[in-house]
């Protein structure tokens, strides 16, 4: 998800519609990772307030003070993992050195839904664009990779997002990516893309290649 999701104020609760539908299972556990975001209290209510709108039943998971013992175990028991926005950088050096990167593979490959916004889109990728190392904006080349390519999210609202984007994937800094505006996400199944999709009518998502750039047909949810 490029962003506009619950932690806006004028949420729109289809794209959660939308991602537990996906897991195909009556009331599924959806586990949030406010780990980019330091665990911060705001993203969890208001991740528990957007969940009470629908059927499943929501956890998280915190590293900032870790209660979790057995974490394989708990991921294990999770349907969904919904990632918070914040330091790219952050989430994934807290992530591999507790060894949470290493059981989320495992959660992807047996078929849970891994989703998230702004840095809990860009974790999934190769590579992607960043504010995590200060206000300028960074490339990030060391994602987890479950998904070949680049991402960048807010495409349309943070100035410098799209043009430094495309000229890292001009270039070869990046590998060709995704990019997605707020209010769109793409949607991912075996590493394949599915489909663009959004909640509002001018939001898309986009291809990105050297020297192109593509827009998705994006369906409206």
């Amino acid at each position: 998800m490029g962003g506009g999701t619950f932690l806006v104020e004028d949420h729109d609760p289809r794209i959660d519609a939308f991602i537990l539908s996906l897991t195909g299972r009556p009331r599924p556990r959806v586990c949030y990772l406010g780990t980019a975001g330091g665990d911060h209290e705001r993203g969890m209510h208001a991740f528990y307030r957007a969940m009470s709108r629908h059927d499943c039943r929501p956890t998280e998971l915190t590293f900032f003070e870790r209660v979790i013992e057995d974490l394989e175990a708990f991921v294990n028991d999770q349907d969904v993992f919904w990632v918070a926005g914040g330091s790219t950088a952050n989430l994934l050096a807290v992530w591999r050195l507790h060894g949470l990167d290493s059981l989320l593979r495992t959660a992807y490959e047996r078929g849970a839904v891994l989703c998230g916004v702004s840095a809990g889109m860009n974790c999934w990728f190769e590579g992607s664009t960043t504010d995590s190392f200060g206000p300028t904006l960074r490339s990030l080349p060391d994602g987890l990779g479950f998904l070949a390519g680049s991402a960048c999210p807010h495409y349309d609202t943070h100035p410098g997002r799209r043009p430094l984007f495309r000229r890292l994937v001009d270039s070869g800094a990046l590998p060709a990516g995704w990019a997605a505006d707020d209010f769109a996400a793409l949607h991912f199944r075996d590493g394949e893309l599915v489909e663009a999709v959004a909640w509002r009518d001018e939001a898309r998502g986009y291809r990105v290649e050297p020297g192109t750039e593509i827009p998705l047909p994006t369906r409206i949810l």
